[in-house]
């Protein structure tokens, strides 16, 4: 029970800074329109990005590594297996 609260929150922190990435982005595309608001919302624009994408890659990658260990991926997702020519 204990470790599938710690895989929940494994998932559930990443997603939180994914969302908080699209919050960002969001904002930088109204204050795009809006130019009084701010003069850098490029900056937030490419913070929202970064903060998006990074955590769905690592999110991609658990639920990867997961079905690897119980062999639930196709057979070019699987790791090769070393040649124990010597």
């Amino acid at each position: 029970m204990g470790q599938k609260i710690v895989a929940l929150f494994i998932m559930v922190i990443p997603a939180a800074i994914a969302g908080l990435g699209i919050k960002l982005m969001r904002d930088a595309f109204y204050e795009f329109f809006n130019p009084a608001m701010s003069d850098f919302a490029w900056i937030k624009l490419l913070g929202g990005f970064v903060l998006f994408v990074l955590p769905v890659i690592f999110i991609g990658g658990f639920i990867l590594h997961h079905d690897r260990k119980r062999n639930r991926v196709q057979p070019r997702f699987m790791k090769p297996e070393p040649d124990d020519e010597e």
